[in-house]
């Protein structure tokens, strides 16, 4: 996949917008970031919950990083499956997104 895979992914949640975060593009909901893309636009910083992460390690493409006490997962989006990264950026709208938005 490609950053216009990935775009179309996360701006087909609802209410996602992409805006500016310093020289990354962030994709939002409701003004919250739940996904990045640095400037070469190669791969993609998606936040789900702790619980989430171990699972997520185990496909391919996908790592573990740190910046300061935030932890998110680094997808390189020429190894991912697509499923894979709708999955996970699923999993980081529905953090930040209104519970009113939620399934169920």
């Amino acid at each position: 996949m490609d950053f216009a895979d990935l775009r179309d992914l996360a701006l087909a949640l609802p209410l996602a917008t992409e805006e500016p975060h310093f020289d990354y593009v962030s994709f939002r909901i409701k003004g919250k970031i739940f996904a990045t893309v640095p400037p070469e636009l190669t791969h993609t910083h998606i936040f789900v919950e702790d619980g989430q992460i171990d699972a997520a390690l185990a496909h391919a493409g996908v790592e573990l990083r740190h910046w300061g006490k935030t932890r998110f997962l680094r997808v390189t989006l020429a190894d991912a499956e697509a499923s894979v990264v709708s999955a996970l950026l699923r999993a980081s709208w529905a953090r930040r997104a209104p519970k009113r938005l939620l399934p169920g």
